[in-house]
């Protein structure tokens, strides 16, 4: 019987990052310094080890734990809980010149040299026979120190390797798949340009020198890396999970990065962390920008619907954007308090203090090169801080969604790789993002999920541009929809399958019983150009008037579905543009063509009347805030943030309500300053 994972139980919200002693072994006075600083600045954890292989293993089989020992030590005389990682990210010079089939072959085929991170290829029997043995090392030497907390395998796991061992493994891993030559040439359609294989040795990895334009191969090519980079952070596990079953582990994950399926790695981690890094000021609206940051953190949140860890953040800039603007006053505080306002039980950084050389010198800090606690930097994080500790009773506690947005990798790798309708401008993302943001700005708790996950727990489910459907889904959504559900689809649905083969019979696919309608073909509209659609007299959702819509219109046919909405423009004026089929107990609505985010906002405020979608505020917020809940039991804690730069008021009702961070009680018309945050707690029976 399998044991069960462990689970990361905290008392408090965590506040600290990443801390890197290592680098001031010449220096011990700065240890001391360290441990002054983190006091004034509130910090109760720290992550060590991240990048420290070449100092913990100098050279092969030599271990010089003492540094460690010390730092641990101190760390838990000072109650600072502790991450401890495993080096596996950044290997050292030794590995690399004794071992060069650790380095990993680019997609051209040429053997990387040693430098830079993640420059490790994740097949390599002994790349994965070492960071074994320096885990082992680190687990029987400080598994049951008093400071350890969790686990850090590695460190924002990414790239490919294209080598033998990695294409042989590839060949493996197709044959499991498929089994036989016939199945995998009809899956991707390899008579197409004569590309038909003979022989398994013939299949190679997508490479710029030969096939890169055989979608099934991309596709297939790209599971297999996720699957690779899974099996080897679970060879990094196996040692942790042997001799400290009861440390919980976690690795860093970076929002939507498309290169990794992160929804298969969820069940092997106990914990889900993420690194957040936001351009605040310097990148069209703070207000977007803050939504499109809900969306990851939303995302996060629902890998394992439990609350997650923020591992990194920047206290003030990076140095690797194009533009690494300042914070202004409050948003450190503000974007801090977003992440554990969407379920996060920590705020840490990259980094505590400043690298004096190396790439990320003059990456943001909590402790500059100045070297000292007067600085506005540091003021913000200890503010931060203090503010974590007056909301210590939130950590563990839960947000309860009705509604989930559908994003799925899979999906989106199918439709990056898509040679049409459009070049540019598919974007999967950022439309999965906007019907979030009509979401986000009424304060409706939204998960966002992909196509395998439990549909039954939301009464509101929006897949938008839905362009892969795997085996089963399509039954699953009509299931849903029969028992109540309300499904909302978009162009572009239902139009391949999991080998990225179109279906017979054209979109929507196996979705058209359920959607009542089949596409007959879709217009792909210049940035210059644009279309409306009209809503038709008395629809359902009582929506009135015009919206714009852009860059791409499907013309469709009803059979069982209502029209919501016509074209006004183009050859196709007065064709259907909105729909909704009747299925059982609940609908799916069916939107044609791209929309204005205005009309998001409208759509979505009507169907959260139609169907009692729960809020965190029973009040119309302003422009600009946002508002979240967290909950447990009959607690609860509603952040209202504002992320615009000019105050906003908002009416909490005539119950008076008690403000967390400054202890006051509030009702009324109250104002959020810019950029600031008001923290509610339910009003307690007692209070007269």
């Amino acid at each position: 019987m399998k044991n069960p994972q462990p689970t990361l139980t905290l008392d408090r919200l965590w506040h600290g990052g990443d801390y890197n002693p290592e680098q001031w072994l010449d220096t011990p006075e700065v240890w001391d310094e360290d441990l002054r600083l983190m006091k004034l600045a509130h910090v109760n954890e720290a992550t060590v080890g991240v990048f420290s292989w070449a100092t913990l293993e100098p050279e092969e089989g030599r271990f010089a734990f003492e540094w460690l020992d010390a730092v641990m030590d101190r760390l838990a005389r000072n109650g600072i809980d502790v991450v401890l990682a495993t080096p596996s990210g950044a290997r050292p010079a030794w590995l690399a010149q004794r071992y060069p089939e650790v380095l990993r072959v680019s997609p051209d085929r040429q053997r990387e040299l040693f430098g830079e991170r993640h420059n490790h290829c994740p097949t390599s029997p002994v790349y994965r026979r070492l960071c074994q043995r320096i885990n082992r090392a680190l687990a029987e030497r400080y598994g049951r120190h008093p400071a350890l907390k969790l686990w850090h395998v590695s460190n924002e796991y990414g790239g490919e390797c294209h080598c033998d061992f990695c294409q042989n493994a590839f060949r493996a891993w197709l044959q499991r798949r498929y089994g036989t030559l016939e199945r995998l040439n009809q899956a991707w359609w390899t008579r197409f340009w004569s590309h038909t294989y003979t022989s398994w040795d013939q299949i190679e990895s997508p490479s710029p020198r030969g096939m890169r334009s055989l979608h099934g191969l991309n596709l297939d090519w790209k599971r297999f890396v996720t699957e690779q980079t899974l099996a080897f952070m679970q060879d990094e596990i196996a040692p942790l999970r042997e001799l400290t079953p009861q440390v919980p582990i976690t690795t860093n994950f970076m929002g939507t990065y498309p290169g990794l399926n992160y929804w298969r790695f969820a069940d092997t981690l106990d914990v889900i962390s993420w690194d957040n890094y936001p351009r605040w000021h310097a990148q069209g609206s703070d207000v977007d920008l803050a939504s499109s940051v809900a969306f990851l953190h939303d995302l996060a949140r629902s890998f394992k619907h439990q609350p997650f860890l923020m591992m990194e953040s920047t206290p003030s800039t990076t140095n690797w954007m194009t533009v690494s603007k300042l914070k202004r006053p409050g948003m450190h505080r503000l974007s801090s308090l977003q992440a554990v306002a969407h379920g996060s039980d920590s705020v840490q950084y990259f980094q505590w203090r400043k690298s004096r050389g190396g790439p990320e010198k003059f990456h943001g800090a909590v402790v500059d090169h100045a070297g000292h606690e007067r600085t506005r930097v540091f003021a913000d994080v200890a503010e931060v801080g203090e503010v974590l500790e007056k909301l210590r009773p939130v950590a563990g506690s839960q947000i309860l969604s009705s509604v989930a947005i559908l994003y799925d990798w899979e999906n989106r790798w199918a439709i990056d790789d898509a040679m049409g309708p459009r070049r540019d401008g598919r974007d999967y993302q950022p439309t999965c993002e906007a019907h979030h943001r009509a979401l986000w700005r009424l304060g409706v708790m939204t998960d966002v999920i992909n196509m395998d996950q439990d549909f039954s727990r939301y009464r509101l489910l929006v897949a938008p541009m839905l362009y892969m459907v795997r085996e089963g889904v399509a039954e699953r959504l009509e299931a849903y929809v029969r028992d109540g559900g309300t499904v909302v689809l978009t162009y572009w649905s239902g139009v391949a399958d999991a080998t990225d083969l179109c279906f017979i019979g054209g979109a929507p696919g196996p979705l058209k019983r359920l959607l009542g309608l089949w596409v007959e073909e879709i217009d792909a509209i210049t940035e210059d150009d644009a279309n409306v659609w009209v809503m038709e007299p008395d629809n359902s959702l009582n929506l009135h008037g015009t919206y714009g819509v852009r860059q791409l219109c499907e013309r469709i046919h009803p059979e069982t579905a209502d029209v919501l909405a016509r074209y006004g423009a183009d050859f196709y004026a007065g064709e259907p543009a909105m729909t909704v089929n009747r299925w059982g107990a609940g609908a799916a609505y069916y939107l044609a063509a791209r929309t204005d985010q205005r009309f998001l906002n409208n759509f979505y405020a009507a169907l959260a009347r139609e169907l009692h979608l729960p809020s965190a505020v029973p009040f119309p917020l302003p422009e600009g805030v946002s508002a979240t809940v967290r909950v447990r039991g009959a607690q609860q804690w509603t952040f209202l943030m504002n992320f615009s730069a000019e105050p906003r008021e908002v009416h909490l009702g005539d119950a008076a309500r008690h403000e967390v961070v400054s202890d006051r009680w509030l009702g009324g018309a109250v104002t959020v300053p810019p950029y600031g945050v008001l923290v509610l707690e339910a009003e307690s029976p007692s209070h007269p």
